[in-house]
Parts: C-alpha cells; structure tokens; sequence
C-alpha cells in the first residue's frame, strides 16, 4: 500500500504455470520481482508467453546485506551504499515498467533494520518504486510457490529448503499450496560471521556450527519429521552452490546427498581455511559465507533425516511472480486470507458486508478530493471493515485494540508487514479514540493514505451501529482539505435523533485528529 503523494521518485528455461492463474494474462505482458536477501539482491523479468512464464532478463549481484547489521540493528554506511548502487542499477531495468507489474520485496535483513535508519526510504527511491518487507513465513510461501511451478505435477508432500543469508525457510507443500511453514533465524552470512569470521576453519568450530543449527531447528523438527513429506528439494544460492561443488567433484550425480555432505565437510577441514578451499565450480563471491551455508545444510539433513535433497533454480523471486499473475487474474491470496479470519473468529460477516459496502460507497466519493484512487486503497479499507471485529473474540472491552494486535501479531498469508500495521492501525481506530500516535507510527509514505481511511470506516461502522439489515440512506459525502461534510436527506436526521447524537460525539473525537466533520 503505497501513498503516491508520499513515494518519490514515483511510483533461461521455460517454467510451467498453475492454469488457474495464467489464463486470462495477456501474451507479452512484462511482469518484475525483485528480491532483497541478506546475501544476494536479484531482478526478475519475466512475461508470459504462450500459457507458459517465459523468463527474459535476470540480474543478480552479491551484496552481503546482512554483513552490514550492527548489533543495535541499524546498517553500515559503505554496505548501505554498495545496496543502494545496485538497486540504482535494478531501477534503469525498472524504471518504463507501471508499478502494479513490479514487486519488491525484503526480508530477514529488512526485517531488522530499525525503521529511523530510513534505509527502506532511500532504498525505494534508488529502486524507483515499493519495497515490501515480509515475514519470515510470507517468505516461506511464496518460495514453495515458486519452487513447486518447476517441479513435476504430482500429489506427494514436498520438503523444501531455503537458506538464505539471514533465514533459512522450511515448507512442507503438495502441489501449489504450502501446508506447512517456518522460518529459522540462521542463513549463510549469519552463520559464517557467528563461526568462521577469522578465516579458519576447525573441527571444533564446524561442530559448533552444526550444533546450533541444531538447536535452531529442534522447536520443529518433530514436526516436520511427522508431516509425511515424500522428497526433498533445495533452492537458492546456497544449496546450488553446494550442489554444484559436490557433482563437480564426483560426490553426487545428481542433487545433494548425505554422503556428499560428508566428504564436502572432511574436504573443508583439511583446507583450513575459507580463502584456501579448492573446490570446482565455487565462485569467489560464494566463497566468504561458503561453509555457514554448509554448517546450516548438514545440521538439516541431521535434523530432518534428508537422504537427499534434489535442486530447484526457482525461488522466492518467481513466486513473486506468480504470485503478481495471480493478483492480476483477480485470485488474491489475501481475499482467502481474509475469509479464513472471518471465520475462525465467528466475526458477524451479515454486518460486516454491510459496513464494508457502505465504507466503499463512502470512499467512492472521496477519491478525488483525498487522492485515494490508488487500486490498493479499496481492498484494504474493504479487508478492514470485514475484520473490524474480530477482537470481539476475546473481549466486547476495548475490542478494537484486541483486534488490532491480533492482525499485527498473526501471520497472514499474502500480507506484508507494511499491509498488516495499515490493517491493524484501521481496526484500531474504527471506534472511540481517534489513534493519532497510530498512524504517526506508520511509514510517512502512507500516513496520510490510511488516516483518511480510517475516518472513512469510523463513518461506515457508525451509520451501521444498530446492526440492523434494514437499508439505510446512501449520505452524500464531500471532503475540502481536512473538512468533510456529509449530508443526508431531507427530515433523516430528525428521524433517527441517535445517530444524529453519535455523529456529534463522532465530530468531536475527530477533532483531536486534526478533522472537522459536518453533518446536515
């Protein structure tokens, strides 16, 4: 969700794609995923071509994002720098390409980076559109979505594995759909700064390594153990290039092994060191964060007792793809999301259809005057009315603010951070207090944006407070800067003197938000 008056600047096989989410994309459109790692930042273009996603141009550069993380979670300048460069350069690919067909993401880095550094700002503006950073299992999705489109169609369990510099992803999946998630804080940069940041190489510290890697997945591992997956695949930099040493060196014929693994861990240790390890087909740029990939890889296959592990060259990046082709044929993972909500917190959805169709109603006429045209500000205003009460669930007492810290805290699939603090801070201001500190504590790019949706959804749950199916008149409503005017027909309000006595009470509350509110 993107303010527009807030961003500046403004806003080689062949992979097979789910039909339900191709058929209605036209041939030749441009579609671009960009993906922020702790390691490596990589772009994306693809296009689809024929029913099937045609890949057309890919970058990739080694930035070591996560070797710039000081310990109070803000970034160095020069790593800051050499990132921004390389999005500086992603931006020129980008910069002809309309925003609704291009996805940026972040993630385990991102994910720490206190929001005053304001290095998702610049790095937006260096990139020229959205940076989007997810959470750990949204990253897990979305790499299982990408993975299971270059894997034979069939109905068994899949294990994938994804080691990134930060995080490592485990999913267990069947067909397209992701059953099971999760996200371990250990990846190649970690873990190669943690243990073998003086070049040498030990037993003593492989063991080390491998033990906390260990201790790292134990919270999951009978869990995972249990789920009933039948193969095993890796994907991203770490296990290609894991698997590339191993065949090139005669370990393996085909993917990972255990005993590969094995002879690949004796073969370190008798290098001694990262600078000195001999191995074909390791480039230098892998070679610094080379053996906390190994250490996080063998810890797996302990924990997980993976035999062996096959490869995908398809990851989080192309299930940002798919994931766009889906969004565009109207199939929103976060519609699902939502539903999914609605139900597992017995929300009344006979009300809540009611206050989203009038809050849409409402929005309608304030899109011009409010600058709120942009395609993502109806879903969320919508998605907002429909789960402004779940926080009844645990309490009627101050249900807002339950509800608002069950969507910021819970894992929503399809849902960037970003979109859950918007969503939370809605539901938090949909009744009582207007939470100006709420909305001063989002990002400035879209402040303005959900604040004046938020007043939007105050009106729509207000002209519903009787919870009465019966219809109620569509009130006209205008906006002059912060001043909104609504107007209802002629004798209504002397009809109905409650709402009339709430939409006073209502003024005055949105007076401490800097909005003066006329009703007639």
């Amino acid at each position: 969700m993107a303010d527009p008056a807030a961003t500046a600047p403004s806003p080689p096989p062949r992979a097979e794609v789910d039909p339900e989410v191709a058929r209605a994309v036209d041939a030749g459109d441009t579609l671009a995923a960009v993906d922020l790692g702790s390691n490596s930042f990589h772009l994306l273009v693809a296009r689809m071509d024929g029913g099937t996603l045609q890949v057309i141009d890919r970058h990739k550069e080694m930035v070591r994002l996560g070797e710039g993380l000081t310990s109070d979670k803000h970034l160095r300048e020069d790593v800051a720098e050499r990132a921004l460069a390389c999005l500086e350069r992603m931006g020129q690919r980008l910069k002809d390409m309309p925003p609704e067909r291009v996805r940026a993401v972040g993630t385990n880095t991102l994910r720490q980076i206190r929001p005053e550094a304001h290095f998702v700002e610049r790095a937006e503006r260096a990139l020229g559109h959205p940076i989007e950073v997810i959470a750990g299992r949204e990253e897990a999705r979305l790499i299982y979505l990408g993975v299971s489109h270059g894997l034979a169609i069939g109905d068994e369990k899949r294990l994938v594995i994804d080691i990134g510099g930060g995080s490592t992803e485990l999913i267990v999946g069947q067909g397209f759909q992701a059953t099971l998630r999760e996200s371990l804080h250990m990846g190649c940069v970690s873990m190669s700064r943690r243990f073998f940041s003086n070049d040498k190489i030990t037993a003593k510290q492989m063991d080390k390594a491998e033990l906390y890697g260990a201790l790292e997945v134990r919270p999951v591992r009978e869990l995972f153990r249990q789920s009933g997956w039948a193969t095993a695949t890796g994907s991203s930099g770490t296990v290609k290039s894991i698997a590339a040493v191993v065949m090139a060196e005669g370990w393996s014929e085909d993917g990972i092994s255990a005993e590969a693994l094995e002879r690949l861990r004796a073969a370190i240790l008798d290098a001694g060191k990262a600078s000195g390890l001999p191995f074909k087909g390791l480039s230098e740029q892998r070679r610094p964060v080379f053996v906390g990939g190994v250490a996080v890889l063998r810890s797996l296959f302990s924990a997980l007792a993976i035999e062996h592990m096959r490869v995908s060259d398809q990851a989080l990046r192309e299930g940002l793809i798919y994931e766009m082709v889906g969004r565009l044929e109207h199939e929103d993972v976060r519609e699902r999301t939502v539903a999914t909500f609605s139900r597992r917190f017995d929300v009344d959805q006979a009300h809540a259809a009611r206050v989203r169709d009038t809050a849409l109603h409402l929005l309608a006429q304030l899109s011009e005057p409010w600058e709120l045209a942009h395609p993502d500000y109806a879903p969320m205003l919508g998605w907002a009315a429909e789960l402004h009460e779940i926080g009844l669930a645990v309490s009627h007492s101050h249900y807002q603010k339950h509800g608002a810290y069950l969507i910021g805290q819970a894992d929503l699939s399809g849902f960037t951070r970003q979109e859950q603090e918007v969503l939370a801070a809605l539901i938090l201001g949909h009744r009582r207090k207007f939470p100006v500190d709420a909305f001063l504590a989002l990002p400035s790019s879209v402040r303005c944006c959900a604040r004046r949706l938020c007043v939007i959804l105050r009106l729509a749950v207000l002209m519903h407070r009787g919870r009465s199916a019966d219809s109620i008149p569509e009130p006209a409503l205008s906006a002059a800067g912060d001043t909104l005017v609504l107007r209802f027909p002629e004798g209504w309000l002397d009809d109905h003197p409650l709402t009339r006595l709430e939409l006073e009470e209502e003024a005055s509350r949105l007076l401490a938000g800097g909005l003066s509110l006329d009703f007639r």
